[in-house]
């Protein structure tokens, strides 16, 4: 069998001619209303950590060389586009949007309306949901090698579930390949036994993806092109089609309603926590210290139980917080004391000793060596 033009293109790309290795340009689809939320803020801009959502996808980009990121909004475009601009991307960052939501297949093909001519049509690009912040860097460098050694039209991250409920099932071929992802409600009851599922992540061959675009249709229970039908369509076709599953399957665990918002800042809470632990800060109780991902901590910070850090608040080395204290954008000097202290916008100078049981208005300046304690009789007569 002679070799196909698809082939020969990706032998150059490999080192086999003079092609360079292609670019690499990443896609982020977050255009949906999110209704499970049950709130009017765009569910990419739900904050975890002290971060919006979609932020922290865009961080998961941070290990791959990209050349651009192109991210799709919909609903509440103007207030993603306003938070997609404030966001420090170290990338060429381009919004696109489509108006009308008809799936996500939809969506891609809307993104790649970003793409000019001149970009080189065999472009790898990485695919991912707005909706995924807890997956890691080192996963998506991970696919992305694997989809490039494999030289294949498509590879998907897909994860193994002991509950695979509400997922779509990886349905597979006589010899092992991807043959297929089908959605729960459109899954018989054989697929609905599969552990398998489909993580909405993907890398592709740019060159193959449009054409299988296409070729999707809204037949299907929702109505909509799902970006899922792509994979059935180049299996068809005769492309490769591979997969990698997920070490850890929680990376993959996408954010539709406030349950699931709540395990996800669980977990990145758990992250920042032992960062923080690894970079020489103590805490008595992480389970119960709350830290922004935009706060800075000096070495030997101590939090006690009870602590909450948020915004841009910094703490300077050998100062001691807590229990029971909650600081917004706020600045502690070294070796300061603050106990069951509610502070926003206040600036506390070393050696300064406050509370317990201190409110601080907004712009207090404390002085180093302070001490700072509620008036006599402010709690009763006895001061309880």
């Amino acid at each position: 069998m002679g070799m196909s033009n698809y082939d020969r293109d990706l032998r150059r790309q490999r080192g086999h001619g003079p092609a360079e290795q292609p670019k690499l340009a990443a896609v982020v689809l977050a255009a949906g209303e999110g209704t499970r939320m049950r709130s009017s803020r765009p569910k990419p801009l739900h904050r975890l950590c002290g971060r919006p959502m979609v932020l922290w996808v865009l961080n998961a980009l941070s290990g791959l060389d990209l050349s651009r990121v192109v991210v799709v909004v919909g609903h509440g475009a103007t207030r993603m586009t306003k938070a997609l601009a404030e966001a420090n991307s170290s990338v060429p960052l381009e919004v696109v949007d489509q108006p009308v939501q008809r799936g996500t297949g939809d969506a891609l093909s809307v993104a790649l309306t970003a793409f000019s001519d001149d970009d080189s049509e065999l472009d790898d690009l990485v695919v991912l949901p707005g909706d995924a912040p807890l997956l890691r860097p080192s996963t998506l460098q991970a696919l992305v090698a694997a989809h490039r050694e494999s030289s294949a039209a498509a590879t998907l991250l897909t994860a193994r579930l002991a509950d695979p409920t509400g997922y779509g099932r990886i349905v597979r071929s006589r010899d092992g390949r991807v043959a297929s992802i089908v959605e729960e409600a459109d899954a018989t009851g054989e697929e609905r036994e599969i552990d398998e599922v489909g993580t909405s992540i993907y890398a592709f061959r740019r060159s193959v993806l449009a054409p299988a675009l296409r070729r999707l249709s809204p037949d299907n229970s929702q109505g909509e092109h799902y970006l899922t039908d792509v994979i059935g369509v180049l299996h068809d076709a005769g492309y490769p089609v591979t997969s990698l599953v997920v070490p850890d399957a929680v990376e993959a665990s996408g954010v539709n309603d406030r349950c699931q918002l709540a395990s996800a800042e669980a977990v990145l809470r758990g992250r920042v926590n032992q960062q923080w632990m690894g970079r020489g800060v103590t805490m008595f109780d992480p389970q119960n210290t709350y830290i922004d991902s935009t706060v800075e901590l000096a070495e030997d910070v101590t939090l006690l139980p009870g602590t909450m850090l948020h915004g841009s608040t910094r703490v300077a080395t050998g100062a001691e917080i807590g229990p029971g204290s909650h600081l917004v954008d706020c600045v502690v000097g070294a070796r300061a004391q603050v106990r069951a202290t509610f502070a926003e916008r206040v600036t506390i100078g070393e050696d300064a000793h406050v509370g317990p049981w201190v409110w601080l208005a907004p712009g207090t300046v404390i002085a180093p060596g302070s001490v700072v304690r509620p008036p006599v009789g402010a709690y009763g007569p006895d001061g309880g």
